[in-house]
């Protein structure tokens, strides 16, 4: 199983009843999923005038990115980070779901009203790790700071 099955089969084996989840998806592409973080992973909100460039650092010095979502419009990027991250994350105006919290998910390969994948899940498992995250948050943040500093 590659590709979107097995991207699809990742995300609903976290649902409460993941034949369900698949049946939905399966019947209807366009719909969403409420699903449980804190299993399968955490997510890391990040605004989108800082998410937007930690991605694209991200994206510039790692070969496989984990899944990110965009939400809100793009106001809010969703970096899907390993279980447990978001109790131990500290950082200003990062908001994270993990545990006893629930997200809003589109089929692995579309988007569905405000809710896309930047990068959809390949259902590897592939998460993005916490540390390289905030590395790049910091180096974001610093480009920003040199474009204003220059401007």
């Amino acid at each position: 199983m590659t590709g979107t099955r097995s991207a699809l089969a990742w995300l609903a084996s976290v649902a409460p009843d993941p034949r369900a989840c698949r049946r939905q998806w399966e019947r209807d592409p366009k719909s969403v999923a409420l699903l449980p973080a804190g299993k399968a992973w955490d997510v890391l909100f990040l605004p989108g005038a800082l998410g937007y460039p930690t991605l694209d650092v991200l994206s510039r010095v790692l070969d496989r990115l984990g899944p990110v979502l965009a939400g809100s419009g793009d106001a809010r990027l969703g970096f899907l980070v390993p279980p447990g991250t978001a109790a131990r994350w500290v950082g200003t105006g990062v908001r994270g779901a993990g545990h006893g919290t629930w997200i809003v998910v589109p089929y692995p390969d579309r988007s569905a009203g405000t809710v896309r994948w930047l990068v959809p899940p390949d259902g590897s498992g592939t998460l993005t790790d916490p540390a390289l995250l905030e590395l790049a948050m910091h180096e974001a943040a610093a480009l920003a700071a040199r474009r204003e500093d220059d401007g």
